[in-house]
């Protein structure tokens, strides 16, 4: 199986088992088996899982940083909606302004570190 079609196939796998979960979750919060009232509050952490996912047998140094894009902004979101270290969404956007420069600054070394089948030109 080639690196792109089990990035594929995973990404696939990930989306079927959050919707699985997301739906069972549901399920029984109307049925009144489970309430779910206190899960809602750690929702931004599936984009966690999904950035997390994106960077493993990632294809591109694109993919990557959108991955590690996605971890951040979910950990951002978090730590906002739970008020840690005292930000809230009026002083706590210039975070994601400085990470976007961070992963602006870090794509092309990823990019020159990750690129499939090259080497660099300094070593032999």
């Amino acid at each position: 199986m080639s690196n792109k079609s089990s990035y594929e196939w995973r990404k696939q796998m990930m989306w079927g088992l959050l919707l699985i979960g997301f739906g069972t979750v549901v399920l029984l919060d109307r049925l009144g088996v489970y309430y779910a009232d206190g899960l809602w509050h750690y929702a931004p952490l599936v984009l966690t899982v999904m950035g997390v996912n994106k960077m493993i047998g990632f294809p591109t140094a694109k993919d990557f940083t959108m991955g590690l894009w996605m971890v951040f902004a979910s950990l951002w979101l978090f730590a906002v909606f739970e008020h840690l270290f005292g930000l809230t969404f009026s002083n706590g956007w210039p975070v994601p302004v400085i990470f976007c420069g961070v992963t602006m600054i870090l794509e092309p070394f990823i990019e020159r570190r990750l690129a499939p089948g090259t080497e660099p030109s300094n070593e032999k």
